[in-house]
């Protein structure tokens, strides 16, 4: 399982970011791969209401959302938001970067596809604020829960701390790492113990992609997929994301990753190789199968389909018989 952590807080070595790191080492004891973005050193710019993302579905600015964030977030299994109270919401440099999620939003709502990963994908909300008053979240509450929403991701509670004003108040707090401990727990337990599938493929651009989306589709949370590739594409393949688009699923941030990294994120219980046969030489001796696709890479539209219309037949069979 991978957890991402967002610190929203611009203060280094905070309250927020105690929180969050006590968070992120209880989710690593758990056994769950983790990043953390932290937004105030990401070149995050504002939106600009230009509405390119509800006609396209993209963002036309270039900086660090468009680059990997976007990405990141449709990765993660869980997202932990954390954030200091500023004015009974976020600081700017968080709200620039929630604001950024209307692509997200667009893309689930103007263009109706949907990310796979909606199904499963948590969403948790950590808040430190300086004042006592009993509506010092009630602001940040509706945002976080708003923009959990957009990018495809359940609200599935909150830690909030009042009167944390001081270096090290956080650190002081009596019940903290008890609280942070059961609230990991319970975030993470439905993602502990599931069975997890390699799809693997030579430039994990195409076929693989399509194998591991449709399996987190029709399986949800009882699986964890990752795909990977013997010689790694530089970008997925654009007639492949037309294809799963007719079908309703959204591949448009994914990107293609070694095997090498893939392998190292999770030790699968199933293995499925797309027809690269001897390359595959780096999969660990577990249970296997090779489908043996066409590679449908340059070919015309129809021939993508074709492949992405057997892909979903044998996934559909594989998740049933699991």
């Amino acid at each position: 399982m991978f957890v991402l952590g967002i610190q929203g807080s611009p203060r280094k070595k905070g309250n927020t970011g105690f929180l969050l790191s006590a968070f992120m080492d209880q989710a690593r004891e758990l056994g769950a791969i983790t990043d953390v973005i932290e937004v105030a050193k990401k070149n995050v710019l504002p939106c600009k209401e230009c509405l390119a993302c509800e006609e396209k579905g993209l963002c036309p600015t270039d900086d660090d959302m468009k680059n990997k964030i976007y990405s990141l977030l449709w990765e993660a299994d869980v997202i932990v938001t954390a954030t200091p109270i500023f004015f009974y919401n976020t600081p700017a440099q968080l709200k620039a970067f929630i604001d950024r999620c209307q692509t997200l939003w667009a893309r689930k709502y103007k263009l109706k596809l949907e990310d796979p990963g909606r199904k499963w994908r948590r969403g948790f909300l950590l808040a430190v604020g300086a004042a006592r008053g009993k509506n010092l979240f009630e602001g940040v509450h509706l945002t976080i829960k708003y923009f959990l929403d957009a990018i495809g991701a359940s609200f599935e509670g909150s830690l909030s701390y009042r009167q944390i004003e001081n270096k090290g108040d956080m650190e002081k707090h009596p019940t903290v790492l008890k609280d942070v401990k059961e609230a990991a727990n319970g975030l993470l337990k439905p993602f502990v113990g599931r069975k997890k599938i390699l799809f693997a493929s030579r430039e994990n651009a195409c076929r693989s992609q399509m194998a591991s989306a449709f399996a987190q589709y029709v399986a949800g949370d009882k699986i964890e997929t990752i795909s990977g590739g013997t010689h790694p594409a530089n970008r997925i393949d654009p007639m492949m994301v037309k294809a799963m688009a007719n079908k309703g699923i959204d591949m448009a941030f994914r990107k293609p990753k070694s095997l090498e990294f893939a392998i190292s994120n999770i030790q699968p219980d199933i293995a499925i190789t797309m027809g690269c046969g001897e390359e595959c030489s780096l999969i660990p001796e577990v249970q296997r199968d090779d489908w043996d696709l066409m590679d449908p890479a340059g070919k015309p539209i129809e021939g993508m389909r074709d492949v992405c219309d057997q892909i979903e037949k044998r996934v559909a069979k594989l998740i049933s018989q699991l």
